[in-house]
């Protein structure tokens, strides 16, 4: 059975970005994972502070998503790792996830939002990120 989660109230909710599940690194508190990826897109800029402290995950998402300040230059090639840091801490600080992440087994975990795709047409689509378990 393959394993979906999104929203935070749902089954799994807990393997969202958005749950308020904190850690530390190199000496500062995250709220949220979500936090920690939209703050990472502008190390060395103010930016970075005004989203770590930001209230909720979801306006550390609308800041981290604001492009009138500039991402950092190697974004594109960072932004995995980041994002695999974020989880990894995530789970391995608190034990409860990490706990019911092994609890999974060997089910496939995809995290299946929504996302507005813009081109030449617009349209809804469903994206997926799948999760690999080590």
């Amino acid at each position: 059975m393959t394993i979906y989660f999104y929203k935070v109230k749902d089954e799994y909710g807990e393997f969202s970005n958005f749950s308020k599940h904190g850690f530390e690194v190199d000496g500062l508190y995250w709220k949220t994972s979500e936090h920690y990826f939209q703050a990472y897109k502008f190390v060395g800029d103010d930016h970075f502070e005004t989203i770590r402290q930001a209230k909720t995950p979801m306006d550390a998402a609308n800041f981290g998503r604001d492009r009138s300040k500039p991402l950092r230059s190697d974004w594109e090639l960072v932004k995995e790792e980041i994002m695999y840091d974020a989880v990894w801490n995530k789970f391995t600080q608190n034990p409860e996830l990490a706990e019911l992440l092994l609890s999974t087994n060997d089910e496939i975990i995809i995290e299946k939002r929504q996302v507005i795709i813009t081109g030449d047409v617009e349209k809804m689509g469903l994206e997926e990120m799948h999760w690999v378990k080590y």
